[in-house]
């Protein structure tokens, strides 16, 4: 796993009423600060990615419908340094998936209906100067291709 990625197992309580799930806490061992939250959405076979922060960590749940998210550490000082993950996130796997600044990431919705994520970035966005850095999704020097793989 990357260097300084962490990935939490979420816990879903069913009742008869319906489901909780807690996603992030203070008291997580991955928590830094707390900046904003916000959802965003793809829809079905969609690519959103890569960017980096160089400031904010970033802490993503999928909450509806599956993700592919795929992260890779472009930190040359890391011992991970070029190393690629993936995680399969979503509602047949709730994780909430931790990631440093510095770590590329995207995601690509893989389930039939649109993908909902939540995310708890440690910096609030600054509409200014964003601490947002991006890289087109299938034109880079990241050594992945989003192409669904069987087998």
């Amino acid at each position: 796993m990357i260097e300084g990625v962490v990935v939490k197992k979420l816990k879903v309580i069913p009742d008869e009423r319906g489901r909780l799930m807690e996603i992030f806490r203070r008291d997580d061992e991955m928590f830094k600060e707390f900046g904003q939250v916000y959802m965003t959405t793809a829809y079905p076979g969609v690519v959103k990615g890569w960017h980096y922060h160089k400031k904010q960590y970033d802490n993503m749940a999928v909450i509806k419908g599956m993700m592919k998210i795929v992260l890779y550490d472009s930190r040359e000082d890391s011992s991970t340094y070029g190393e690629v993950n993936e995680f399969f996130a979503g509602e047949h796997n709730p994780v909430l998936v931790h990631i440093p600044p510095y770590v590329y990431h995207g995601f690509k919705c893989i389930s039939d209906e649109e993908a909902i994520v939540v995310n708890t970035p440690t910096k609030v966005y600054n509409y200014d100067e964003p601490d947002e850095f991006r890289a087109d999704p299938h034109d880079n020097d990241i050594p992945y291709d989003w192409s669904r793989k069987d087998g």
